[in-house]
């Protein structure tokens, strides 16, 4: 254990295979010895209540001490924490000490409204650093944060208020998104309305924009709250297995799922792979994880594992796109940002506007990129690795879920030779096999199941409330495994490549297709900026595979009509893939219809595919997307 950074001069990663290999148990508590413990560990893990896992057990820690405190009095209070960035322009950075002052303040104002050990705590917000602040307080006094989308809607934000049974809601009068002030406080209003969630006892607001608010008995401000409040609070500790957080996953139908994470496992994999999937050297480097903390990846790689291990890192709250095309490479710019970690939809997007406009600033600081959120397509790894990174940075494209809790499956830079598309490996410690349908382990080349044989720590600890649907969701289909949902399979060198999810894996005539491989067939045309596919039902086949493709703005009028667009892409993907996967449908479209944290909705497409009703579109980033989609085809403009 140390409270100094010396723990960041650790062995060579080629090594950590090894050590992993040889010893996985002693491999994860070297790994926690990482971290600063009240009260040491004697115990790694407990596996005899599968599937439910405890690690570290029997020792204390506190997760917010261990994210600020302890850089303090390392000597590193100074260094920069957090650089944010507004939309509008306006920019903050706070050092380890500044952070930590007002996570003290904002753990005092929580106890001051009654909330104590084990109170769920809603968290809804813009990506300001209030909301880091805010989690971090929670977790501070030993409560459990769920943070919830600001992009969700009233009804959503009820659903898992009500559910969490939570007892304060943090929330702002707004943020700024596409140039212009966004509300949320009426959101809550509406959720909190007609006693819809009794348990709410306090509203907490942020003022960001200035906008007007109604104002109710529950709600407080922030700024004055913390005014009032007194400048120390002393971190206690609490055991490893204290719940820290519930992030609920939408689902395409039923109610949400409540992924219930601990502090110990969990804070140990985010904070150890963050160090090695990005090839840390904390004294000299400027990170930045595009994701917003409603999300797991802003969780495990913005609030949790970079704090943990003392990095300097960029957050911004804005699109990638306002107030211009090159925001976020004038970020980069500005701030130097030397590890970038961002999701493909978006690689994609900056490709279909061209490189002309990154070319524009000065990237030379980047030495290494990362990809998250879905699997990546070759073509846009390619101009990822020389368009945004020189060709000179390695990529990390990592497979994980909300239900992991932090990196699963990733290269590591200087000892994984990657490949363009691929997750590759699993990280030292974690065993992933591709399985068929008995469960029983696939040769190479073989497309299967994947899944996760051994536990790991940062491993989901249930479903809130509902430990029968965590038994059935991802433990049942192959007994003693923990199944991902998604297709895999290796290659000859057996590295893995990840398929989408199984409903992302079409049977057409009996052949297992890819979602993922035929849209990266689409994309290798010049003519296609972005594409996503889906399998619809078919009389003849089972299914047919139907694909929805945006045009590069510079290929439009190369490409001609809509049918010259379909006859030449089918041809294409029968040439790139076979004649089985060659699109039955093809239509050319101005956007996909996408969650604001850039995740395709595709089952949405498949109801357009099959002529259906379209589903629940208030997740979308642009709700009106999905009309323009379905007037297109009802105009009969596609092939």
């Amino acid at each position: 254990m140390s409270d100094s950074f010396e723990y960041l001069a650790r062995e060579t990663k080629s090594d950590l295979y090894s050590k992993a290999k040889k010893d996985r148990m002693g491999f994860w508590a070297e790994q926690a010895n990482q971290l600063h413990w009240h009260k040491p560990f004697t115990k790694t893990l407990d596996w005899s209540a599968a599937p439910v896992a405890t690690w570290f057990e029997d020792g204390e820690l506190n997760v917010a001490y261990n994210c600020l405190d302890r850089h303090v009095l390392a000597g590193n209070g100074e260094r920069i924490a957090l650089h944010f960035e507004g939309e509008p322009g306006d920019s903050r950075s706070y050092s380890y000490a500044e952070l930590t002052a007002e996570v003290k303040r904002a753990a005092n104002v929580l106890t001051s409204l009654g909330i104590e050990r084990g109170d769920r705590v809603a968290i809804y917000l813009p990506m300001i650093p209030e909301a880091v602040i805010a989690m971090l307080a929670v977790a501070r006094i030993g409560a459990i944060h769920s943070v919830i989308f600001g992009g969700f809607s009233a009804e959503s934000l009820a659903t898992r208020i009500h559910d969490a049974d939570a007892k304060l809601v943090i929330t702002a009068d707004g943020g700024f998104r596409r140039g212009k002030a966004s509300a949320l406080k009426p959101a809550v209003d509406d959720a909190l309305g007609e006693n819809a969630c009794p348990s709410v006892e306090n509203v907490l607001v942020v003022k960001r924009t200035g906008g007007e608010v109604n104002w109710t008995a529950k709600d407080i401000w922030w700024s004055e709250a913390m005014a009032a409040a007194d400048a120390e609070h002393e971190a206690h500790a609490f055991p490893a297995e204290n719940p820290l957080f519930i992030l609920y996953t939408s689902g395409t139908t039923g109610k949400p799922k409540g992924i219930l994470h601990t502090s110990g496992g969990y804070l140990t994999q985010a904070a150890y792979t963050h160090r090695n999937v990005f090839d840390l050297r904390s004294e000299s480097d400027v990170y930045w994880c595009t994701a917003d903390v409603g999300w797991i990846t802003g969780h495990s790689y913005v609030a949790y594992g970079p704090l943990a291990n003392g990095v300097t890192q960029v957050i911004y709250e804005g699109t990638p796109d306002a107030p211009h095309q090159g925001r976020w490479w004038e970020i980069i710019e500005k701030y130097r940002v030397s590890i970038l970690y961002t999701a493909p939809t978006a690689i994609r997007s900056f490709m279909k506007l061209g490189r002309s406009i990154p070319d524009k600033f000065d990237l030379s600081s980047i030495r290494v990129l990362g990809s998250v959120g879905e699997p990546i397509n070759p073509e846009a790894w390619l101009w990822y690795s020389e368009v945004i990174g020189g060709n000179r940075a390695p990529i990390v494209d990592t497979w994980w879920q909300t239900e992991t809790g932090a990196i699963m499956i990733s290269p590591l830079p200087g000892v994984t030779t990657t490949k363009p598309g691929s997750a590759q490996v699993a990280i030292p410690g974690i065993v992933a096999k591709v399985v068929g349908e008995d469960g029983v382990e696939l040769a190479n080349e073989e497309s299967g199941y994947l899944t996760i044989a051994e536990p790991w720590p940062s491993m989901l600890r249930g479903i809130w409330g509902d430990p029968k649907r965590f038994q059935e969701t991802y433990w049942d289909r192959f007994p003693g495994q923990y199944f991902a949902g998604d297709g895999a399979k290796k290659d000859a060198d057996g590295d893995i490549w990840i398929l989408g999810r199984v409903d992302d894996v079409m049977n057409v005539s009996g052949h297992r297709l890819s979602s993922a491989e035929i849209e990266s067939a689409l994309v290798s045309h010049p003519w296609v900026a972005e594409a996503a596919v889906v399998g619809a039902n078919d009389e003849m086949t089972g299914q047919a595979v139907v694909a929805f493709v945006i045009l590069r703005l510079d290929q439009v009028e190369a490409a001609g009509s809509d049918a010259d667009v379909s006859r030449v892409l089918r041809e294409h993907v029968a040439k790139e893939i076979g004649p089985i996967a060659k699109p039955r449908q093809i239509m050319v479209v101005a956007e996909l219809p996408k969650t604001r944290s850039g995740k395709i909705m595709r089952r949405l497409l498949r109801d357009v595919a099959e002529d259906r009703p379209i589903g629940d579109v208030t997740t979308l980033a642009d709700t009106t997307v999905m009309s323009s989609i379905s007037a297109k085809l009802a105009a009969g403009a596609n092939d």
